[in-house]
C-alpha cells in the first residue's frame, strides 16, 4: 500500500514536471522528493491512524476430528468427500454386532434380576405367612399351658391331688417356650427377606438398578457404533475404506469434518490502528483470490485478547522473553461482508486485504479507498510457483 502511494507520487511528479516543463535541477527535485516525503509521511500516519488497513486478512472456520467412541471395523462409509452434509447425516457405521450381543446379555440379565426381585417378593411373602402360623401355634401352646397350669393348682387347693401332673405342666410349658423361640426365629427370617426385597436405590432393586445402568451403557455403545455428522458441514477428506479399524483414540482420527456455520472473516491489525475502530464501522474487503472486486462490509466486532498474552498452567514461571512473547502481537478484527459471496469460490483459509474506515478525518478515506482499488487490481498480476 505505501509503496502504491509512492508509485503514485512519483508519477504525478513525472507529469508535472513534462506538463509544464519544469527544468530538472538539484532544487526542483529535492523540492519535489521533499515534498514528497512530508506529503506522503502525513497521508500514511493520517491513514493508518484513522483508516487503518490490513494485508492479513483471512477466512477462519472451524474442523472437528472426528473420532469414533467406540472401536471395531468399519463396515460402511457412505459419505463422500466434499459433499454438503446435514446434522445426523451418517459418515460411517462400525461392526455393530459385538455391542448388540453385550445388549442382549445385559437385557437378560435385566430380566433375570427382575425375576428374582418377584422371587423375593414372593419369599417375604412366604415368610410372613410362617410367622403368621408360628404365632397361631406359640397361642395355643399358651393356652394349653395355661389351662394345665390352672387344673394343677386349683385341684391342689382343693383336695391336695391334681388330676395332671407337674410333668405334664411342666412339658406344657416347654411347648411353649420353644413355640415363642419359633415365633422369634421366623420374625428374623421375615425380616432378613423383608430387607431383602425392600432395600432400593432410587426405588429399584440395587441389582435391577446396577444392570439397568449397565444396559443403558450398552445400548449407548451400540448406538455410537453409527457416527454421524456433528453439524452441517462436509468431510474434506475420505479415507476410511469399509475393512480398516476405528479406535477410539484421540490422536487417531478417521475423518476431519469441516464445519459450514462458523465461517468468520477476520482481520490482523497492529495495536496501534485499532484505537479510533469502534463495531459497526465501515469497511471494505479485497480478496487475492477475486482480483479487482471490493466488498462492502463492516466491523462486527474487536477481539479483545491476543496470543501473546495468553497464560496456561504449567511447571514454569512466567518467562517475558519466550519466543512467543518477543513480538508485541496483533489484534484481530471481525468483519462482516454485506454483499453476497456465494458466486465467488472462497475457500476457508483465503487471504484478504482489509481497510476500515472510521469517523475521523473521512475525507481522507478517499485516498485509501482509491489505494485499495489500485491494490486489488494488481491481484491479477501474479506468478505461479
Amino acid at each position: 500500500m505505501d509503496l502504491l502511494l509512492i508509485l503514485t507520487y512519483a508519477a504525478i511528479c513525472i507529469a508535472v514536471f513534462k506538463i509544464f516543463r519544469i527544468p530538472v535541477t538539484q532544487w526542483t527535485v529535492s523540492t519535489a522528493v521533499l515534498g514528497g516525503i512530508f506529503l506522503i509521511s502525513g497521508l500514511i500516519l493520517l491513514m493508518s491512524y484513522n483508516h487503518p488497513y490490513s494485508s492479513d486478512g483471512r477466512i477462519y472456520f472451524t474442523s472437528a476430528p472426528v473420532i469414533p467412541a467406540v472401536g471395531g471395523i468399519v463396515v460402511e462409509v457412505p459419505v463422500a468427500a466434499n459433499t454438503p452434509l446435514k446434522q445426523g447425516t451418517v459418515l460411517f457405521r462400525i461392526d455393530p454386532r459385538p455391542y448388540q450381543f453385550t445388549v442382549d446379555q445385559k437385557r437378560a440379565a435385566l430380566a433375570e434380576a427382575e425375576q428374582m426381585v418377584r422371587q423375593l417378593k414372593a419369599a417375604m411373602d412366604a415368610a410372613d405367612s410362617v410367622v403368621e402360623g408360628a404365632i397361631a401355634d406359640r397361642d395355643r401352646a399358651q393356652q394349653s399351658f395355661e389351662s394345665y397350669r390352672e387344673i394343677f393348682e386349683s385341684s391342689m387347693q382343693r383336695t391336695g391331688q391334681s388330676a395332671v401332673s407337674e410333668l405334664e405342666v411342666e412339658n406344657r410349658r416347654g411347648l411353649f417356650l420353644a413355640q415363642v423361640a419359633a415365633v422369634g426365629t421366623a420374625q428374623a427370617q421375615a425380616q432378613q427377606a423383608r430387607l431383602a426385597y425392600e432395600s432400593q436405590i432410587n426405588g429399584v432393586n440395587p441389582s435391577v438398578a446396577r444392570l439397568t445402568a449397565e444396559l443403558r451403557n450398552a445400548e449407548f455403545e451400540l448406538d455410537q457404533t453409527t457416527v454421524r455428522a456433528p453439524s452441517d458441514g462436509y468431510v474434506s477428506q475420505v479415507f476410511l475404506r469399509p475393512g480398516m479399524m476405528a479406535n477410539p483414540l484421540p490422536l487417531r482420527p478417521v475423518m476431519v469434518f469441516i464445519n459450514s456455520e462458523d465461517r468468520m472473516l477476520a482481520a490482523a491489525f497492529i495495536q496501534n490502528s485499532l484505537q479510533r475502530v469502534n463495531v459497526g464501522d465501515e469497511a471494505e474487503v479485497s480478496f487475492k483470490a477475486v482480483p479487482g472486486k471490493i466488498f462492502k462490509a463492516k466491523v462486527s466486532g474487536i477481539i479483545d485478547v491476543m496470543a501473546q498474552g495468553q497464560l496456561q498452567p504449567t511447571g514454569a514461571l512466567i518467562d517475558p522473553q519466550a519466543p512467543e512473547r518477543l513480538q508485541p502481537g496483533q489484534t484481530l478484527a471481525k468483519i462482516d461482508i454485506l454483499e453476497d459471496t456465494s458466486a465467488y469460490q472462497l475457500p476457508g483459509g483465503v487471504v484478504a486485504d482489509v481497510a476500515v474506515y472510521t469517523h475521523h478525518w473521512h475525507h481522507v478515506s478517499i485516498l485509501r479507498k482509491v489505494l485499495l482499488r489500485m491494490s486489488a487490481w494488481m491481484n491479477y498480476v501474479f506468478l505461479e510457483h
